[in-house]
């Protein structure tokens, strides 16, 4: 008996109006007319709203029993439509069944349903609700678009058009929910190991991220022609604005899906796609949090340390192309705790390989972590620069104290000393020297100096190395490869005279002198740290334009001479040594005039009868040619220079001080201050015990009106202050000072007394 169809007179307006919008035929779509008097009426009447939206759900889960497809893409188009239009306080309630809606399609089997229910959430995450809903939860959304990514449907159309389903959807629902405010937390683990690894698996297969061809920048449009766009560009557009969402507390539930899956897929020794996901990921956040994600890639390798050392070499390479862009916002104990952090992994490099046989992948990774120290110094400012380069010196094994040729030191202290000073002279390649003073600052200098007479004649090398680094500021080093007679040839570049350097001289000069005084008489020295003290001598030369510069470099070079002439040095390492001397002297006596004569004929002499006493300088020489007891003619004759240099402006009676007693001479003048200071110190700790506060004068110093004045007006706390200073100063001093120094202080005071 079928109904008369009055009773539908008796049925809701919102049910004949939502009726009204379906056509007799599925495929002729939604009736126009009766769709705009539905939205008129959800407008007019904003509290049917959730009715209407309870309704259509109703038709839709029917069609869809009844496979009726036209007519749920048909509820589809009118839940966008209502959904576009209706901005009502109460638009939470329509929205629970249209998600109920989306959630039914996505859970057909038919990939046509799951593409439509997409569409429209992806519709509906771009409306900003005017209230938040905190009772509403994406997780099947979640779950389910992120396994849409993961699509492996035969046809490769459909696979394709799945996935960017996927990545669209997962794109919408971080948008809905960082946007709204929304309860349910985007940002939990159990969502982000879920989204972020379909993001990368979508990447991945492409080609570009493989062999590093794509255009990594942070200006990219992430919004132009999205549906033009193959998956792994929608994924790199979702991983870019997810990223850029991140705040603080949230990047790391990013990051670590992320290096789990890159674990979990193997991505980390053939790394060109974990590089590019790294710099996706370093543009794209916050300049202020870059450094966090340093600092999880640096815990990521900290597990990893009993990885295989492929494994940790790549996460070590992504390392060292990444940090230079969070260099930037490294400020203050953020620079020393990354720095301290690559030589820690190392030390614990240097120390698990030493137990076994170090293999070439072990020593591959250690230079990549070297690699990575010079790249994020590189991007540091030079005063940072200065604190890394301190820093790294301070943690090199021996820098602290006088090297004693004579102990065997464990292999381990050795292997890391060498990685240490490599790591240091890295990061002096990055440096640009203005002042030496302000490089060579003295615990540094101090420090390097000792390091620089070790007995190891590879840590020699490296100072000398970093020396050149520190010293050339006009690029001469690459002329100075190896020792000449054709100085025309070099094309020096050289300094005019500063007054600052000229200072630095006088204060430090004596100290470096001795220390390449030194290193020329060791045993050990190959052809390679002869040149370099050779090209140390130059720079010297070239940079610091003194005239104390050029007397004291005269100086080490008689008593070099004098070191292979009595055989204290023998062999090739004293026949080198005496071209050494001949090949600066040579340059001197362009700068000095009036040795030239002298220069140029014991060249000339040598040329004759010994013409391996001139470079080329060669690795090793002939068995019996002579270096010691020569004839004073094919010498550089001490007295000769001395009387030539009486009618310059050149110090000849610097040139007759040994080098050792210029050493305590300079201590004495700059320390017998301290000495005093230092009594007088001892005096003012046992008497302000008593009376806290007030000034303290030492009985040396002169009572004048302004000194008087300012005890009385000075105010205890600058008083405080002033003091405390003075005892930095003293406690540096004596710090730093060598034992000679030291020495030559105390017989100062007594002498005195």
């Amino acid at each position: 008996m079928s109904c008369c169809g009055c009773c539908s007179a008796f049925r809701p307006r919102y049910k004949r109006l939502v009726d009204n919008i379906f056509p007799a035929n599925p495929e002729d779509g939604l009736v126009k007319s009766n769709m705009d008097k539905l939205m008129w009426y959800a407008m007019t009447s904003p509290d049917k709203l959730d009715r209407i939206g309870d309704y259509l759900a109703h038709r839709l889960y029917r069609d869809i029993n009844r496979r009726k497809t036209g007519y749920v893409i048909i509820s589809m188009d009118a839940l966008d439509q209502l959904l576009v239009s209706c901005h009502a306080n109460n638009l939470n309630l329509f929205v629970e069944s249209f998600l109920q809606m989306v959630q039914k399609l996505l859970e057909s089997t038919e990939p046509k349903l799951q593409l439509r229910a997409t569409q429209s959430f992806e519709k509906f995450a771009n409306i900003r609700e005017d209230t938040p809903s905190y009772h509403r939860r994406y997780d099947f959304l979640v779950s389910k678009f992120s396994s849409m990514c993961y699509a492996s449907e035969d046809e490769e159309v459909m696979r394709k058009q799945l996935r960017t389903a996927g990545i669209k959807g997962l794109q919408g629902v971080v948008r809905k929910t960082d946007w709204d405010n929304l309860g349910e937390n985007i940002w939990l683990p159990t969502h982000m190991e879920k989204i972020v690894p379909s993001l990368l698996y979508n990447m991945q297969g492409n080609k570009a991220y493989v062999h590093g061809t794509t255009q990594i920048s942070d200006t990219q449009d992430n919004h132009q022609n999205e549906g033009e766009k193959e998956p792994h560009e929608l994924a790199e557009m979702c991983l870019r604005e997810l990223v850029s969402r991140a705040t603080y507390g949230k990047i790391h539930n990013v990051i670590k899906p992320l290096l789990i899956h890159l674990d979990y897929e193997g991505l980390w020794v053939n790394n060109s796609f974990a590089v590019q996901v790294f710099k996706i990921v370093m543009y794209s956040i916050q300049a202020q949090y870059s450094i966090t994600v340093i600092e999880l890639l640096m815990a990521h390798l900290n597990e990893k340390s009993s990885e295989p050392a492929q494994i940790r070499t790549g996460i070590a390479d992504v390392l060292s192309k990444v940090i230079p862009i969070a260099a930037g916002e490294c400020i203050g104990p953020s620079v020393i705790e990354i720095i301290n952090s690559l030589l820690e992994h190392i030390r614990s490099s240097v120390v698990g390989g030493v137990s076994g046989k170090e293999s070439s992948a072990e020593k591959m990774y250690q230079e990549t972590l070297i690699h990575a120290l010079g790249e994020y110094a590189n991007h540091l400012p030079d005063y940072q620069k200065i604190d890394s380069m301190v820093f790294i010196l301070n943690k090199v094994p021996g820098s602290d104290r006088v090297d004693d040729g004579g102990s065997q030191r464990p292999e381990a202290e050795v292997k890391l000393q060498h990685l240490l000073l490599k790591s240091l002279l890295k990061v002096g390649t990055k440096y640009t020297t203005v002042q030496y003073s302000t490089t060579f600052a003295q615990s540094f200098l101090v420090r390097l100096m000792r390091l620089s007479v070790s007995s190891d004649a590879e840590v020699r090398l490296t100072v000398q190395q970093i020396l050149h680094t520190l010293i050339d500021r006009h690029q001469n080093i690459e002329k100075l490869a190896k020792p000449t007679l054709e100085v025309s040839r070099l094309g020096l570049t050289m300094s005019k005279p500063v007054r600052q350097d000229v200072n630095f001289w006088k204060k430090s000069g004596n100290e470096i002198m001795l220390s390449l005084q030194e290193n020329c008489e060791f045993s050990n020295n190959r052809l390679v740290n002869i040149e370099a003290i050779y090209a140390t001598l130059m720079l010297l030369m070239a940079e610091i334009r003194s005239d104390d510069v050029m007397v004291d470099i005269l100086r080490v070079l008689f008593h070099v001479q004098g070191v292979a002439q009595n055989g204290t040095v023998s062999g090739p390492q004293g026949v080198q040594l005496q071209a050494l001397v001949a090949s600066v002297m040579v340059v001197i006596s362009h700068l000095v005039p009036t040795l030239k004569d002298h220069v140029a004929a014991v060249i000339k002499k040598r040329s004759d009868e010994a013409p391996h006493l001139l470079p080329e300088i060669m690795a090793s020489y002939e068995s019996g040619l002579p270096c010691r007891d020569l004839p004073e003619d094919l010498l550089f004759d001490h007295s000769k220079v001395l009387d030539l240099l009486a009618n310059t402006n050149l110090d000849e009676k610097r040139l007759n001080t040994s080098m050792a007693s210029m050493m305590r001479r300079h201590s004495t003048t700059q320390h017998t201050s301290s000495a005093t200071d230092i009594n007088s110190i001892s005096v003012e700790v046992d008497s302000a015990c008593s009376s806290p506060g007030l000034p303290r004068r030492t009985l040396e110093e002169e009572i004048t009106f302004e000194s008087l004045k300012k005890v009385l007006t000075e105010s205890p706390e600058q008083r405080r202050k002033a003091e405390e200073e003075r005892r930095k100063q003293i406690t540096e001093a004596f710090m730093t000072e060598s034992f000679e120094a030291l020495v030559a202080k105390i017989q100062a005071k007594f002498s005195v007394q």
